[in-house]
């Protein structure tokens, strides 16, 4: 059975949620969203257990609902997770979850779009926002597949607690390396490896946070998307992880030349047995349905300019620093998708 819509959006997280919320100032008036989980929400839903946002909850909303409760504060997952699912439930959007999209091509001047279960969607324009957190990077270090301890991506991790006496390495420089390493400490010797110093960042610069200061000064906005995406990765902290890591005496080390079947051999030749490799080591962005209509390039990452595809009728949102620092945020994907929404209602 067919189903028509003036906008398909693929995705329930943060970004297609903001995107179906803003379709109809768009011109969009039917837009169904397509969802592979059994609920909206995102990743969100599968990070571990003890995430916490950098972004206080007032800088930390999508369009036309404020994120609930003390603005001050730093929300957990939890709360992120009921914040998105109350979202979309305000939506005046036709939602499918448990629904995975496995092919999108152009028919007679529209889109098909095809499922796993052999249902088949028609519109105008997608907007591909399903992001890049369902494909995690493990990079391919030497000896990596002899390994054989406990190997897991931070994309499966949810607490400390199973990891209790063991030794770990936690591999990464990024917020959630730092928060997984700072937590495990507490329970397993833990060592974070990563190929440079880990770059702290203040989270309340001059007593407000850094969030007051990217919005006032104007950088959380600006379009510097080639220069963001060769920064340094940075981790914005109070005081309290930099500290747990102290006090659990987590080290620092440069990244392990190679894995061994027992453990770590690192950058001075010396050896350490492991119990568990720990990957912080991000995500790809992946658009497995999107194959074959020229919208990805050779590597697979997609071919646009601040969202919109070089194929008409095709935009994306949720990909990080797509035209700003806030891109892929949950302050700042409304913007992005207003940007793209925009695009596209014009060409159609």
């Amino acid at each position: 059975m067919e189903h028509h819509a003036d906008l398909i959006v693929l995705g329930a997280g943060q970004s297609g949620l903001a995107t179906a919320a803003l379709a109809p100032r768009h011109g969009f008036a039917r837009t169904l969203v397509l969802e592979a989980a059994d609920q909206a929400g995102g990743s969100w839903q599968r990070y571990y257990d003890s995430l916490t946002l950098f972004s206080p909850a007032r800088y930390s909303s999508l369009p036309g609902l404020r994120f609930p409760g003390d603005g001050d504060r730093y929300p957990t997952r939890d709360e992120v997770v009921d914040y998105l699912r109350a979202y979309a439930r305000r939506l005046d959007a036709d939602i499918r979850t448990s629904t995975t999209v496995t092919s999108v091509l152009p028919r007679d001047g529209a889109w098909v779009v095809r499922a796993e279960d052999g249902s088949e969607f028609t519109g105008r324009a997608v907007v591909a926002a399903t992001g890049a957190f369902r494909s995690p990077y493990i990079p391919d270090v030497p000896g990596r597949a002899e390994f054989a301890g406990q190997s897991l991506h931070a994309a499966d991790y949810r607490s400390p607690e199973p990891f209790s006496g063991r030794r770990v390495v936690v591999v990464g420089g990024g917020n959630s390396a730092v928060q997984i390493a700072a937590e495990l400490g507490a329970v397993a010797g833990t060592t974070l490896a990563s190929r440079r110093p880990i770059g702290w960042m203040q989270q309340r610069p001059l007593g407000r946070d850094i969030h007051w200061w990217l919005m006032r000064t104007g950088f959380d906005i600006a379009p510097l998307s080639r220069m963001l995406e060769k920064a340094p990765v940075s981790v914005l902290d109070d005081g309290r992880y930099r500290m747990a890591l102290e006090a659990h005496g987590v080290q620092r080390r440069e990244m392990f030349a190679r894995l061994t079947p027992d453990g770590v051999v690192w950058a001075d030749g010396s050896k350490e047995p492991v119990d568990a490799i720990i990957w912080a080591t991000g995500y790809r962005l992946a658009f497995p349905y999107l194959d074959g209509i020229g919208a990805l390039n050779a590597d697979g990452r997609p071919r646009h300019r601040g969202g919109v595809a070089t194929v008409p009728g095709l935009g994306f949102v949720g990909i990080e620093f797509q035209r700003s620092f806030s891109s892929n945020t949950l302050r700042g994907v409304g913007r992005d998708a207003a940007h793209v929404l925009s695009r596209l209602s014009r060409s159609r």
